[in-house]
């Protein structure tokens, strides 16, 4: 299951990181998006969606959502 797959509200625990370009997975690192964390969608919005991670927000598209294996 993915974020795209999530409720809104409901805090999940990140299982996995899932692509093969090590851009992204840098960059979900330096929000703390990584095996283990608590990460909880906030909102939905066009072409992606509104999650919190740690004491951030941040609005990730659709391709790093799909990529958070929850």
């Amino acid at each position: 299951m993915n974020l795209l797959d999530a409720e809104e509200g409901k805090e999940y625990i990140i299982k996995d990181i899932m692509t093969d370009d090590e851009e992204m997975e840098a960059f979900l690192f330096s929000l703390g998006c990584y095996s283990g964390e608590p990460i909880t969608v906030v909102s939905r919005v066009r072409g992606g969606c509104v999650v919190s991670i740690k004491d951030g927000r941040y609005n990730i598209d659709t391709d790093l959502a799909q990529a958070i294996s929850i």
